[in-house]
């Protein structure tokens, strides 16, 4: 599922329309055909359409004629007179005064009380009055209308995105209205991601007008929303002749007095992810307390040198940083590792705090490196506000990534991964899983996923698609999820999506 921009949707449907020649007014009746199909015809029976004077209003000027069509009861409102109507939404204005169908015209405020004594009426209220090009604040006849849908205390779907909604920034532009459910055309509109956004869109639905996916490759458009098909996509499969030394030797150094349940968490979910060999590198006290706790994996402490240095050698991959502490002593580490290990890092928590003003590190690196930071950590590593990264999180994850040329999975609500060029948005996880050791968790499970041979990118997507569906799963029967649960379901998800893709 491709994300993308206001600018570039227009772009994609200029291209559509120019050069390969498909009539607007065919992705009109196609988008109306669309919403038609998310409407629940057979239970309601009487619908309200609000219109604008663009293309969104067009779409609902056809959609009211399907209704029709079906013998629904449907009520026209058109913002505005006709003078003002765009192409092809003058098309179908004509086709419904053609019918003998009649529209309604709010150019007052009197014409308001029509309005409202049909939202009383009906049982659907359709908002289709700004699109995604909306950039304006709403006000006059616009904000009393959209306010009016607001207390209507009816069932609203809106057309491509909620009027009054931003499509790139999912900010509110004054006023705005309030759907129960969004269904939006080709593409996730990129202000769907703003954490506030989703109360305004209610469900969102994504359908397909007929637009070419090539065009979006034409458009160089490289952010995607992850969704279930994709992962299935990028599963590991083993044959019957594989043993433990083809699912990579995985090294987690974590852990220090006091937090040695991030130690146990990490090392955990990648054996319960399927690495092959396991190593738990810590500290000696450490090391005392884990090695009565696993069964699976290994452990070495920091003292035995020539030990240690030859297992991380040997690494396919290392995972640094929970519960290691913020302190010059974690700093030494991952400077070391940085500068000196040649396969790829997972590195997370204490890992990143060490960092704080010296990124300069993640330059002397000699292979990929996965940096998983919530939105505290990136942060504190970068100097920016929680809220202005909370507001602009693919922008700054997107720039961060291709300063420092880091793999950057912005932990949160639709986590965003990115390299710097290509951007995923997760779509798994929910609040049930704010707990401690959840991000431990997921580190573990993306250092398993390298270590079983899928590259680093891929492997921090469908280890963040994996850890959401697990809790996503959990959560329809629990109140509150903690990591030890998703450690528990991780093998049974992965099998699970791996016989689904079969």
């Amino acid at each position: 599922m491709r994300i993308v921009t206001s600018q570039k949707m227009r772009e994609i449907d200029k291209f559509c329309i120019e050069n390969l020649k498909i009539p607007s007014i065919v992705l009109m009746e196609n988008a109306a055909l669309k919403v038609l199909n998310n409407l629940d015809v057979h239970k309601n029976n009487y619908f309200v359409i609000i219109c604008g004077s663009g293309n969104n209003g067009g779409d609902g000027l056809a959609l009211a004629r399907h209704l029709w069509i079906l013998k629904k009861k449907v009520e026209i409102f058109l913002i505005g007179d006709e003078s003002g109507l765009s192409g092809d939404c003058k098309v179908n204005y004509d086709i419904l005064l053609s019918m003998d169908i009649k529209i309604n015209h709010i150019k007052n405020i009197g014409d308001v009380d029509e309005l409202r004594n049909a939202t009383n009426r009906c049982e659907v209220i359709v908002d289709a009055i700004f699109g995604t090009g909306l950039s304006r604040k709403v006000k006059d006849m616009y904000e009393i209308v959209i306010s009016l849908i607001n207390v209507s205390n009816k069932y609203v779907i809106s057309i491509d995105i909620p009027s009054g909604l931003n499509a790139d920034t999912g900010n509110v532009l004054g006023v705005v209205v309030k759907a129960d459910k969004t269904v939006s055309f080709q593409f996730y509109k990129k202000g769907f991601l703003n954490y506030d956004a989703h109360n305004s869109t209610g469900e969102i639905i994504i359908e397909k007008i007929g637009i070419p996916e090539f065009t979006a490759d034409e458009f160089q458009i490289k952010d995607y929303l992850i969704q279930e098909d994709d992962v299935k996509k990028a599963m590991t499969y083993r044959n019957k002749y594989s043993h433990k030394g083809r699912f990579g030797r995985v090294s987690v150094i974590a852990g220090s007095k006091g937090f040695t349940g991030a130690a146990y968490i990490t090392t955990q979910a990648v054996v319960r992810s399927g690495a092959g060999l396991v190593t738990l590198c810590c500290t000696e006290a450490v090391q005392q307390i884990m090695s009565n706790k696993f069964v699976e994996a290994m452990t070495v402490s920091f003292k035995e040198r020539e030990k240690l240095n030859e297992i991380l050698k040997k690494s396919n991959v290392i995972a640094i940083g929970p519960g290691m502490g913020n302190n010059e002593g974690t700093l030494k580490i991952v400077t070391d590792v940085l500068k000196f290990t040649q396969c790829p890092l997972v590195i997370d928590a204490d890992g990143i705090n060490v960092l704080k003003d010296k990124l300069h590190l993640l330059k002397d690196k000699k292979a990929e490196v996965v940096l998983t930071p919530h939105l505290g950590e990136m942060s504190r590593i970068t100097g920016i506000s929680i809220e202005k990264i909370e507001k602009n999180r693919i922008d700054i994850a997107k720039k961060f990534a291709k300063e420092y040329g880091v793999i950057l999975l912005l932990k949160g609500y639709n986590t965003v991964i990115t390299n710097g060029e290509t951007v995923v948005v997760n779509s798994t996880g929910n609040s049930a899983m704010a707990s401690g050791g959840m991000g431990d968790c997921l580190t573990g499970i993306i250092a398993s996923f390298i270590g079983q041979g899928v590259k680093p990118f891929e492997a921090a997507c469908i280890s963040t698609y994996i850890h959401g569906y697990c809790g996503d799963k959990l959560s329809k029967k629990m109140f509150c999820v903690n990591a030890q649960h998703v450690l528990e379901e991780v093998p049974y998800a992965i099998k699970e999506l791996q016989q689904q893709s079969i």
